[in-house]
């Protein structure tokens, strides 16, 4: 028979994983208490970090309906289950792991899929979404300055046209004038 507490943990984990945006597997061994917590403050608010057991984690992945994650479970497990932006949980993690080996990524879950080791390292190249959309605005901000000068360029060249015409008719008209008296 299960224990509460144990059914109550299943079902804490198995909520995290249904309302996390991603989730990415580690293994801690030889990390301290204090690199753990330093770890925790490097990914803020965008995730939490929580060891469990993998017979918990393995139940809670299934009730939550994750699948091709039960092999990333195998020794001391520790999970981040990503609230904000995946890019930079997977950023501050990897930054971890390169400053700490003891910390090791086995891979994750996110859009209904596992991702493996270089998914997760690929994500965590992407620039943040504040980047991604002030580059994007800049991009629109230039197409449409160029449509703006596409479109005020017949404008300015009917107005030249208009303006050497005029000057023409000035200097036909001035020479007419000028050839008129030198006939009578």
């Amino acid at each position: 028979m299960a224990k509460p507490d144990k059914v109550a943990a299943v079902a804490e984990i198995a909520e995290s994983f249904r309302s996390s945006s991603a989730t990415v597997v580690t293994q801690y061994t030889g990390l301290s208490v204090t690199q753990l917590s330093q770890l925790r403050r490097a990914l803020g608010t965008s995730a939490k970090y929580r060891v469990a057991k993998n017979t918990l984690v393995k139940r809670a992945a299934e009730d939550a309906g994750l699948e091709g994650v039960e092999d990333l479970f195998v020794g001391p497990t520790a999970i981040a289950f990503v609230q904000g932006e995946a890019v930079d949980a997977a950023k501050a993690l990897r930054d971890f792991a390169k400053e700490n080996n003891a910390l090791v990524i086995k891979g994750g879950y996110m859009d209904g899929r596992a991702l493996s080791v270089d998914e997760i390292s690929k994500i965590a190249d992407l620039d943040s979404r504040e980047v991604l959309l002030s580059k994007a605005a800049g991009a629109f901000k230039a197409k449409l300055s160029q449509a703006a000068a596409l479109f005020q360029a017949p404008a300015s060249q009917v107005a030249r046209l208009a303006a050497a015409l005029e000057e023409k008719q000035r200097n036909a008209t001035g020479t007419e004038a000028a050839e008129a008296p030198a006939e009578s």
